[in-house]
């Protein structure tokens, strides 16, 4: 039977690395985005590369409606279903700090866009009782920066989310895992000057190598583990004073 991958954010460049690998390994996909034209491109990529299936369908993290085709399709499906979250938006704290009404994008983009969407798609993959779950969170949700507290935020949210989806799936055999990222070197990050930067290629071998061992959370680049550790143990009177 076919392994289908939901694709949610499937124009982001660790989406489409990601789906070149896995139509290597013959998984048919449903790619879902808001850029139908790009989207068709990776799904004509992605059927040379060996997918016996690409469908297209358009959705948006911030109008819920769109979620209901997708939904309906994945009843339809033959065998198991995946489901993969690269979605996300990250602008600059600055520039939310001029526009506080930002944020209600970011959030929706960044956490309860996703965590609609794949609340729906629950009860389509318990009733299967298989199926792997893949979301993309990042490690500014792993503590408040000065920098992009508001995206951090929005990512802890998710991250927690996932913990819970995490616990409830499981018991009915559903692999829920969450992806903490570093900086990729993506449009996201194009022009920043970010530390231990990885690229989309690297990221998805980590993330593949995730789903085989059915890891629960993993960070990529691996370096971002005893980073992130440090961080959230320094002390809050110190850590409020630094500036990163």
């Amino acid at each position: 039977m076919t392994d289908t991958w939901i694709i949610l954010g499937a124009t982001s460049a660790i989406a489409r690395a990601f789906i070149r690998k896995q139509a290597e390994a013959g998984a048919a996909f449903i790619l879902c985005g808001r850029d139908i034209v790009d989207m068709e491109a990776t799904a004509a990529d992605a059927t040379v590369r060996g997918a016996p299936e690409a469908t297209v369908m358009p959705i948006d993290m911030r109008d819920a409606a769109t979620f209901d085709a997708v939904i309906e399709a994945a009843k339809c499906l033959e065998g198991t279903i995946n489901c993969a979250v690269f979605v996300g938006s990250m602008p600059d704290q600055a520039e939310i700090d001029a526009d506080p009404s930002l944020i209600d994008g970011v959030v929706t983009d960044s956490f309860t866009g996703p965590a609609r969407f794949l609340t729906m798609l629950c009860p389509v993959m318990e009733a299967r009782e298989q199926g792997i779950v893949v979301g993309i969170s990042s490690v500014a949700g792993d503590r408040g920066r000065l920098n992009n507290y508001v995206y951090g935020a929005a990512k802890a949210g998710f991250t927690t989310y996932l913990s819970g989806l995490r616990n409830r799936m499981g018991r009915k055999g559903v692999h829920v895992m969450t992806v903490k990222p570093g900086p990729v070197d993506t449009a996201m990050t194009w022009g920043m000057k970010m530390p231990a930067m990885t690229t989309p290629e690297a990221a998805v071998e980590d993330i593949l190598k995730g789903v085989q061992k059915k890891r629960n959370v993993i960070y990529t680049a691996k370096i971002w583990f005893p980073i992130m550790t440090v961080i959230k143990l320094i002390p809050e009177p110190i850590f409020k004073k630094l500036s990163f």
